[in-house]
């Protein structure tokens, strides 16, 4: 792709290495059986050298790991996150993408302009650990709890791609993490897969609006960067190619289609944003369990034009259980509302009724991912594609 390694060399030349000191590795106290596979420990030694990571341990070779350029640590996850009041983030445009995540009252967004940065914060929401992930090439943003079998891990980026998605690695251990799945796939903690925690990513307006007394993560991070510019320009343009990925591409979508995801056991759907824009209500099932998508226009994308706010709109969508005290509800949009269909209550997108005569009603949250279609499908082929 046009650019791209010189993205690369961009980001390698402006992330300083900001790793913390190093620890002795401890095993888990009760990691998961590794996998059966037999996987040569010195396939390691090339891409990783200087690492403390049990080799032994590992699902998969070596040789499915690429460097992205910068190595360990070179791009700077944060760990001691910085947060202002709504108002007093000035720096962002009200069409800005930030992920949004509550827990217990206490919520949070984190702009994309600066997880674009760092793909990683360790962050304490709502009494719960969490690391905040950010992938620019698979624009993938999921959320993990960070406790693991009795332990706080903290995440750093480890330079590392695996079909083009981030590695992260934890510093206790210095196992590899793949982003999308949250599964360890080499090191002590190989086989375990790490507790995603909902969340969703749309526009600045559409946090500020759902949660007034909520706080945005400052560009006060201790790292100098060019916060509101993108180093991906461009990356998204459709027929694109993706970056050092080596897997086959499902071809039945484009592969940098916009799609939000949802896996419930076996069952994993995905619903393209090119469909939703002409049907913005989803009524579903996945897994048996009833869920509606919401899309809305107004979030412009991280990885068009140089400056994010400047960016074309490529909406946002994020998903909901539709269960309701015994009852199924179905959705429809009118005006640019989201509205029960039987009383008209008028519903937002952080799935709160704000009126009608279910307002106050809240649904039920569901884990769910917003990505490009080639990296979802990579580490889930068996995904069904929604069809209006």
């Amino acid at each position: 792709m046009r650019g791209l390694m010189a993205t690369v060399i961009t980001l390698a030349v402006a992330s300083a290495c900001g790793g913390s000191a190093a620890k002795s590795p401890a095993p888990p106290t009760s990691a998961s059986p590794a996998s059966e596979r037999s996987v040569d420990a010195s396939s390691f030694d090339a891409i990783a050298p200087g690492w403390r990571t049990d080799f032994t341990r590992a699902s998969v070779p070596g040789t499915e790991f690429r460097s992205g350029g910068p190595g360990k640590d070179g791009i700077p996850a944060i760990d001691q996150p910085k947060f202002v009041p709504p108002g007093e983030a000035t720096f962002l445009d009200e069409r800005e993408p930030v992920l949004a995540l509550a827990i217990d009252g206490d919520a949070r967004a984190y702009p994309v302009q600066i997880l674009i940065w760092h793909e990683l914060v360790n962050d304490v929401v709502g009494g719960t650990p969490v690391a905040v992930s950010y992938c620019p090439l698979c624009n993938s943003s999921v959320v993990f709890d960070r406790r693991v079998q009795g332990r706080v891990l903290d995440f750093g980026v480890s330079g590392l791609l695996r079909n083009s998605d981030l590695v992260m690695y934890d510093r206790e251990t210095e196992s590899w993490w793949q982003q999308i799945t949250g599964e360890a796939l080499v090191g002590a903690f190989n086989g375990v897969r790490l507790e995603a925690v909902p969340s969703s990513t749309f526009s600045f307006a559409d946090f500020r609006a759902a949660y007034p007394e909520g706080t945005v993560l400052s560009r006060d991070t201790g790292f100098a960067r060019d916060y509101g510019r993108t180093p991906y320009r461009s990356y998204d343009e459709s027929g694109s190619t993706p970056f050092l990925f080596d897997g086959t591409l499902d071809e039945r979508l484009d592969p940098v289609e916009r799609v939000v995801t949802v896996q419930v056991g076996a069952d994993a759907a995905a619903y393209p944003f090119s469909r939703l824009a002409e049907h913005p209500a989803v009524d579903d099932a996945v897994g048996g369990q009833p869920i509606v998508v919401f899309y809305r226009k107004g979030t412009v994308s991280p990885l068009d034009r140089s400056s994010i706010r400047e960016s074309k709109d490529v909406g946002s969508a994020v998903v909901f259980a539709r269960g309701v005290d015994a009852k199924t509800l179905t959705f429809e949009t009118r005006a640019g509302e989201f509205r029960h269909v039987e009383t008209g209550s008028v519903w937002d997108m952080t799935g709160v009724a704000r009126s009608g005569p279910l307002a106050g009603t809240v649904l039920g949250r569901v884990q769910h991912d917003t990505s490009f279609w080639f990296a979802w499908a990579v580490f889930r082929p068996e995904t069904r594609i929604w069809q209006p």
